[in-house]
């Protein structure tokens, strides 16, 4: 096949398996955060691995993916407008 290696993955589209990305529910922490030093023990970690386990097909879920979202989201978009504000000529 064109694209795939010796150890069976697919260039143009990931490793050649069925498994889960490891964000899907249920799953376990990613590989690059442990390494890194994230467990559910630091805040952190803590974190990511409580968005990793939001289910979509949950409404419930799904709402607190979206308060999360604005929670982290909104003072970004804050300082980027206070940021706007400041360099334009009064």
């Amino acid at each position: 096949m064109p694209g795939l290696r010796e150890d069976g993955f697919d260039e143009d589209y990931g490793p050649d398996d069925d498994t889960p990305p490891y964000w899907f529910p249920g799953t376990r922490m990613p590989d690059e955060a442990r390494r890194i030093g994230l467990t559910h023990h630091v805040p952190e970690g803590a974190l990511l691995d409580f968005a990793g386990r939001l289910d979509p097909r949950r409404p419930y879920h799904r709402a607190v993916a979206w308060v999360m979202l604005a929670v982290f989201g909104l003072p970004v978009v804050f300082h980027a407008i206070g940021l706007v504000e400041s360099l334009a000529p009064h």
